[in-house]
């Protein structure tokens, strides 16, 4: 194993990134808000919680019911238009602790597959496959399925398991506002972890070298996006450059971190090879439109206060005009 390539990667600061052996995280988190379409089975499932009836279909092919009711079978494919009442009650299948609590596999009476929901006030110790378990109601429905607040240990026998075609139904729940929640943790690696690191301790920009067509690679890389080959330099670039590509964005979205509207531009810095996106300010949206071409020149305006150790450090690139 060549080492020589490896031991130029080892960079200099006491912070982020300062050997590869390191790994600094980002905490992130992604987080969407959106309406969900419930389609046409989900949206009577959920309309008639709020009467304490929950609703499976049957597939006319291969006769299976499921619950919650579903448009299609998937076991055939077959579209499912009968909506039925299933009984309230059912068996255990199967159960697990999570870190939000236990939860159960229910085979409600006259189903063919299980439906998964929250055990109530249950110990994980003191629950056998083939318990019987029956639906907690709340208080006041909300149309989701936290309308059945749970299910908890049943004395009562077993029932006929008949289910019965749904009549008068409610109003179909068609919408319901809904959010996607992620939370990661991101590793920088070495190589964007020792840019932060320059950024963070020194307003330091740095890239990578490739030892074969000699561009420097800004943001840096492991391997030349050209060349395929590994990189096994670290260099230096200024805080100009020159605007390549632009645009104006002028709609929002979730995430964005600026208002709209703002110049969003690739930028090649001298010294680099490759192109930094980031945002163009220091200038009014309009007049940006009449005088910022690809060729124009910009230098980076650092933030004040603490830095961050990120790309954020640089508030925006300035445009440079000649007089």
């Amino acid at each position: 194993m060549d080492t020589t390539a490896s031991t130029k990667m080892q960079m200099l600061g006491d912070g982020l990134g300062s050997t590869p052996n390191e790994s600094p995280v980002f905490d992130g988190r992604i987080e969407l808000p959106y309406t969900l379409t419930t389609g046409q089975a989900a949206s009577v499932f959920l309309a008639e919680l709020a009467n304490h009836r929950i609703v499976g279909s049957r597939c006319p092919t291969c006769s299976d019911v499921v619950v919650p009711a579903q448009d299609f079978c998937a076991a055939c494919g077959e579209r499912l238009e009968d909506l039925l009442l299933v009984p309230a009650a059912g068996e255990l299948t199967g159960f697990t602790e999570t870190a939000e609590g236990v939860l159960g596999m229910i085979r409600l009476d006259g189903t063919s597959a299980d439906f998964v929901h929250q055990l109530l006030d249950v110990e994980l110790a003191d629950l056998k496959v083939g318990q019987r378990v029956a639906a907690r109601w709340a208080d006041e429905a909300q149309g989701s399925v936290l309308d059945i607040v749970g299910f908890e240990l049943d004395e009562a026998p077993a029932g006929n398991g008949e289910t019965s075609p749904l009549s008068n139904p409610a109003d179909p729940i068609v919408e319901r506002p809904y959010r996607l929640r992620l939370d990661y943790k991101h590793s920088y690696g070495p190589y964007y972890g020792t840019l932060f690191d320059g950024i963070a301790t020194s307003r330091r920009i740095q890239g990578s070298r490739c030892p074969r067509c000699e561009c420097v690679l800004v943001p840096p890389r492991e391997y030349c996006d050209v060349c395929f080959v590994r990189t096994g330099e670290w260099v230096d670039v200024a805080n100009t450059g020159v605007i390549k590509a632009m645009s104006i964005i002028h709609l929002e979205f979730v995430g964005q971190v600026r208002e709209p509207p703002y110049v969003y531009a690739e930028i090649v810095l001298d010294g680099a090879a490759t192109r930094l996106i980031h945002t163009v300010g220091g200038i009014d949206v309009d007049e940006a439109i009449e005088k910022i071409r690809p060729g124009t020149a910009v230098r980076a305006v650092w933030k004040d206060g603490e830095p961050k150790g990120t790309l954020e450090d640089i508030l925006y690139f300035e445009p440079i005009f000649e007089d």
